[in-house]
């Protein structure tokens, strides 16, 4: 049975700059404390532990005095930095540089729409960690919108502007932008209809795997996607996968295979998100590479 890895997938620029920091800075001292999980990967997280990051919560965070924290790729608000130099926290920014821009961008359309009484919307996760760090350029005032039901919060006779977190999906991004349109539209019949800005965000090296993934998933017979459970860009990979090959396995490591998916199959192919680390997909790789199928 062929056993093909993607060469397409592993780790984005951002978390693979983010996880080298941390490895550099943990050659020199014994301990770093990382706010929040450094990857959306739980057996990266372990490995990363072994060697010295501890994860630590927002609230943790205010607790500690005096000694050094790895902001991951994802960013952070305002209010982190803030709160590091009253504590007199040396931070280890591993900001991903097309997040930096994004809260930039975020942040200037907040201040100059102000004036016009403008909306700022972002398409993302509530919760996620660059969800958070984008709203708190616009001191939490941002409007998140994850479904279409979320679109009751935004007051369709202002201006809006819409951004997307990077991870998001390029269709799920443009799906919004036409609803919102068309809600401006029906909201504004007998009057001007306010402006509307709308800035795809979505970073082009996580946007470009969706068309490869659907063509790799095609290739193979049996699809294995690594990935950890929390990673939103995970789901949303898998799910393309999953859209061009039935036979598409979501799994977070070798121990939740199960040999019965590769029965009668000639080729696997394996794949995984922007936070599915490559040797990761070798150790499934290598695990499905051991079965033997004539017991299957």
């Amino acid at each position: 049975m062929e056993v093909v890895i993607d060469k397409n997938s592993g780790y984005c620029f951002g978390v693979e700059f983010a996880i080298q920091m941390a490895e550099d800075e943990m050659e020199n001292c014994r301990e770093l404390y990382c706010l929040g999980d450094i990857v959306h990967n739980s057996m990266e997280v372990q490995r990363l532990y072994e060697k010295g990051l501890r994860i630590i919560d927002r609230d943790q965070l205010k607790d500690l005095r005096d000694c050094k924290v790895l902001i991951r790729a994802h960013g952070e608000p305002p209010a982190t930095y803030q709160l590091a130099l009253e504590n007199n926290i040396e931070l280890i920014d591993a900001s991903c540089p097309v997040v930096l821009k994004l809260q930039n961008r975020v942040k200037h359309a907040f201040d100059a729409g102000k004036a016009a009484n403008a909306q700022v919307v972002i398409y993302g996760q509530v919760g996620h960690a660059e969800v958070l760090g984008l709203a708190g350029q616009t001191g939490d005032e941002a409007i998140i919108i994850t479904t279409e039901a979320d679109l009751d919060k935004i007051d369709f006779t202002r201006p809006v502007t819409l951004f997307s977190q990077t991870t998001k999906s390029t269709k799920g991004f443009y799906h919004i932008k036409e609803l919102i349109e068309e809600r401006i539209r029906q909201a504004n019949e007998d009057s001007t209809q306010p402006e509307f800005d709308a800035n795809d965000s979505i970073c082009r090296q996580v946007s470009n795997r969706e068309p490869q993934l659907a063509k790799f998933a095609t290739e193979y017979d049996v699809i294995v996607f690594v990935s950890g459970k929390k990673s939103s860009n995970g789901k949303a990979l898998y799910s393309v996968c999953k859209q061009h090959n039935e036979n598409s396995y979501f799994v977070e490591n070798e121990t939740e295979l199960q040999p019965g998916w590769f029965a009668g199959a000639g080729s696997v192919g394996i794949c995984g998100a922007t936070s599915t680390p490559m040797w990761l997909m070798q150790q499934v790789a290598d695990y499905i590479s051991s079965l033997d199928m004539t017991c299957v």
